[in-house]
Parts: structure tokens; sequence; C-alpha cells
């Protein structure tokens, strides 16, 4: 065997481990980013007295029993994270695997193909991250039943986050 075809061997070999490497740490982002997209929205309490007489803690257990009395009454947020991170991924690989593709119309056939994985991966990557933090909204239903409960509590609701 010809010492530089071992040599590129190596080189490939070691290519591929990069390569396994970077698709590890993407998975591993994509697993982390679907993990932290299960929160729902909470109401967002304006400073008043009661606030400030009881503290966050207090506020979070009536914040947590509001909710609960709301699902209880059969009420749902009505808000999905993970399909918000899937129409942001769809939208992002289908816009960056268009740009990448017509920036690798530059290199004829193969520079395409390259430029359309390489933009769609990284549009899959960046869509996914905006759909996992777009502002969620409960429905109104929900909203009202647990504000009406942080109300009556002596709470000032100022939105959702």
């Amino acid at each position: 065997m010809h010492p530089a075809s071992v040599k590129e061997k190596k080189d490939d070999r070691r290519e591929m481990a990069v390569s396994t490497q970077l698709c590890q740490r993407l998975v591993g982002v994509a697993l982390l980013i679907s993990i932290t997209a299960c929160a729902g929205p909470e109401p967002l309490l304006r400073s008043n007295k009661h606030l400030q007489l009881y503290g966050k803690e207090m506020a979070q257990e009536d914040i947590d029993a509001c909710q609960r009395k709301a699902e209880e009454a059969g009420l749902t947020t009505g808000v999905n994270r993970s399909g918000n991170v899937a129409a942001g991924a769809a939208l992002g690989l289908i816009i960056g695997g268009v740009t990448g593709a017509s920036a690798g119309l530059i290199g004829g056939a193969a520079g395409v193909a390259i430029g359309a994985a390489a933009g769609g991966g990284l549009g899959l990557i960046i869509g996914s991250v905006g759909g996992a933090y777009k502002p969620l909204t409960p429905d109104q239903p929900y909203a009202d039943a647990v504000v009406r409960c942080l109300i009556e509590k002596g709470y000032d609701v100022s939105g959702w986050q």
C-alpha cells in the first residue's frame, strides 16, 4: 500500500470522527431545547403590597394553585411549545436549504447539494431555537380564570410570559 493512501485514510477517519462529534453535539443541543421547551406560560405579577408582604415564593405557590384550579375546571392552557419548535424548524430548514443551494450555484451541482445541506442544517437549528423561545399566550378562558383567581388572592397581573 502506498504511504500517501495510508495518510489519506487516516485523514478520512479524522474527518469522520469530527463529523460524528459535531452530530452528537447537535443532537444534544436539540434535546436540551426540547426539554426546556416544555415549560408553559406563567402570569406576570405587578409589584403591589400583597406581593411585597408575602414574597415571590408564596406568589408562585398561589400561581400554581390557581392554575391547578383552572385545569380542574376543565380548562387547558392551549399552548404547545413543541409545535412552535417544529414550525420554526421546518421554516428554518426550507429557508436555509434554499439559501444554501443558491449560494452553492457557483460550485455546480456538488456545490448546490453541499450548500443546501449546510444551509438546511443551520436553518433547522436556528429555526428550532427561535420556535422554542417564541412568546406563549394561553387560551383566553384559561387565562381569565387564572387571573381572576390571582386577583381574588390580592395580586395584580400584568400579562403572561
